[in-house]
């Protein structure tokens, strides 16, 4: 079975109607002890925002929790930065 490459992820969540412009950014990065972290950072887009860094011992662990992120993120309304119309 291939191993799944987990790129960085870029969301928003823009709603004119509630003065909404959000953002999420999650990724991956390995530690130096065969584990790895996963690095959010969000806030109001055009600021900084804030950061959390989670470890993890095993890679396995840190990709399940990126992807239960990811799938929470979406499910609250939350989109591709990519999309043409955010904003």
């Amino acid at each position: 079975m291939e191993k799944e490459e987990t790129g960085p992820v870029h969301l928003r969540r823009i709603d004119p109607s509630r003065n909404m412009r959000r953002f999420y950014t999650l990724a991956i990065q390995p530690t130096l002890f065969g584990g790895a972290t996963v690095i959010r950072n969000w806030g109001r887009i055009g600021t900084n925002g804030q950061s959390m860094m989670e470890t993890y011992d095993q890679p396995e662990e840190a990709e399940g929790a990126f992807s239960r992120l990811a799938r929470t993120k979406r499910r609250r309304g939350y989109g591709d930065a990519g999309v043409s119309g955010n904003g």
